[in-house]
């Protein structure tokens, strides 16, 4: 994956052509946390973002209230039923320009979870938060799965 995230870094640093959305997506969503699961806390991966990853403009997309930035694909919404600490909030399977912040325990809504905050990395608003773990057999599906309330994003391109 690093060499993923290398070669996305150094053809954005050359001005070279543009990859694919896909490869772009996949690299920006990968670059939520700096630190993969199941590597010692000596190694820490952390990539260096050279520029914005942008969804492809045909698409339904959610961005930043504050910023515009580009935060989700309308195709990677799991689901519009979930309570944010500010309001309604939306479950993505995967988003783009964000940050992560460290895990912790909360007790939400559906019992115990492992959760790290998310950010905007463009204008550093708290957006929502990522599960981590979940301690109840019923919520396993939500692991790796990201929250963003709609106090912090807007809806854009083709949403007539």
């Amino acid at each position: 994956m690093a060499i993923g995230w290398r070669a996305v870094g150094r053809s954005a640093r050359r001005g070279g052509r543009a990859r694919a959305a896909g490869d772009r997506l996949m690299w920006a969503a990968g670059a939520c946390c700096s630190r993969q699961a199941g590597e010692g806390a000596a190694v820490a991966r952390t990539p260096v973002k050279t520029f914005q990853a942008y969804l492809p403009p045909a698409h339904r997309t959610y961005s930043c209230i504050h910023c515009r930035a580009h935060l989700a694909s309308h195709d990677e919404l799991i689901s519009k039923s979930f309570q944010g600490s500010q309001g309604r909030a939306y479950l993505f399977n995967s988003v783009v320009n964000v940050g992560c912040g460290p895990a912790e325990e909360r007790v939400l809504l559906t019992g115990l979870h492992a959760v790290a905050d998310i950010y905007c990395e463009c204008c550093k608003t708290m957006l929502g938060w990522k599960y981590e773990y979940a301690f109840e057999s019923s919520q396993k599906y939500k692991e790796g799965k990201f929250i963003i309330e709609l106090a912090h994003m807007v809806k854009e391109n083709g949403w007539d």
